[in-house]
């Protein structure tokens, strides 16, 4: 028979356990969400987007390449994603979202040129950055 120290042992034995299965459950939810391969073709794109924009120039057109995606993601999962609204750019902040959840990747850029222009070009798979001058310096 056993008494009430025994009883409550047990209870806290099992509340201990299902506390570790819970976390490791998120654990594992959370790895592999950020292994999939859509967050890391966010992450990638968002800093090519950033880089290429840092070093432009005002009258310039950029194009960038994502034909990569289609080939890396499963393709039943490619079909869910809308190329044409995964970039934006907003101030000096780019975001790349291609899946419906999340917030995407963002990465900014340093240098204060005003992108006027951008559109994904479907039949060459890539984004067309056009950058029209300078933004306007505020104050001083």
């Amino acid at each position: 028979m056993m008494g009430k120290r025994g009883t409550v042992m047990l209870m806290e034995d099992i509340i201990v356990i299902i506390i570790n299965v819970v976390f490791v459950f998120i654990l594992i939810t959370f790895v592999i969400s950020r292994v999939s391969n859509a967050s890391v073709y966010e992450e990638k794109y968002a800093k090519e987007i950033a880089l290429a924009l840092d070093a432009a120039k005002p009258g310039m057109m950029i194009e960038l390449s994502m034909s990569e995606v289609g080939k890396g993601l499963d393709t039943v999962i490619y079909g869910k994603y809308n190329l044409d609204k995964s970039v934006l750019i907003n101030g000096n902040i780019v975001t790349v979202k291609f899946t419906g959840r999340g917030t995407g990747y963002s990465y900014s850029f340093f240098n204060d040129v005003n992108v006027t222009n951008y559109y994904f070009d479907k039949a060459d798979k890539e984004y067309v950055f056009f950058i029209g001058g300078y933004n306007e310096q505020k104050g001083g």
